[in-house]
């Protein structure tokens, strides 16, 4: 199998995340430095290293729900004290399938299953997402419908999506809404469009996966029936 293909099985990153590793020189094989030409077979010892760090062969496959907290930064970076690294085990490996922004909170997908994390993020796919999110003032009609149909910012036009009210009429700065792509802090930059500011922002479902009771800064399995469906919708 080509070299990042392999380093997705393994668990390392995706394979386009796996590809970006091999282009900027970070991954070397039986110690030359990486190509992206270079094949593996798993059935035969090889040396492979990431930033001068060997590859576990191939693990098991993982899949847990983590309830991220505001405070947490999702990229995976050592020298960081936010880092979400610190806050995962050593072995197995998992990696975020996608990510929450530094200030927001909620679900967070943990795998070492690099094929399903890059299926899950492909902007190709209309994978759908549902937030809850509050703002800095009471919501309108008009903006409801503006989200709804897609916002413009910057170059970015967003796809239309499914809104609505929050179910307690006491929170008129509330609502919820169901994102099928992930641009970068896309829900703060349509609302910022809009003359609002979000205040709080978590993620409580992934396709069929829900948050539910959860309780923040914990993990748990995914259950046979959740990694089914995820599997089922990337199919």
């Amino acid at each position: 199998m080509r070299l990042s293909h392999y380093l997705a099985v393994c668990g390392v990153a995706s394979r386009r995340q796996a590809a970006r590793l091999i282009d900027s020189g970070r991954v070397s094989l039986n110690h030359q430095l990486a190509k992206h030409t270079d094949r593996i077979n798993p059935a035969e010892a090889v040396m492979v290293l990431v930033d001068g760090k060997p590859i576990l062969p191939v693990q098991a496959k993982q899949y847990w729900l983590y309830h991220k907290p505001v405070g947490v930064d999702c990229r995976l970076l050592a020298n960081d004290p936010h880092s979400l690294l610190h806050l995962l085990p050593e072995s197995p490996r998992l990696y975020p399938a996608g990510r929450l922004d530094k200030n927001s909170r909620g679900l967070l997908l943990l795998t070492n299953d690099g094929q399903l994390t890059q299926a899950l993020m492909h902007p190709d796919f209309y994978h759908p997402k549902t937030y809850v999110v509050q703002v800095d003032k009471p919501i309108s009609a008009e903006f409801l419908l503006m989200m709804a149909q897609g916002v413009q910012y910057g170059q970015v036009q967003t796809r239309p999506c499914d809104i609505r009210r929050w179910s307690s009429v006491a929170d008129e700065d509330r609502f919820e809404i169901v994102l099928t792509q992930g641009l970068n802090r896309q829900i703060r930059r349509m609302c910022q469009a809009l003359s609002y500011k979000v205040i709080d922002l978590m993620r409580t479902q992934l396709l069929d996966v829900c948050l539910a009771e959860l309780a923040e800064k914990t993990m748990r399995p995914l259950t046979a029936a959740e990694l089914l469906s995820l599997k089922c919708a990337v199919s």
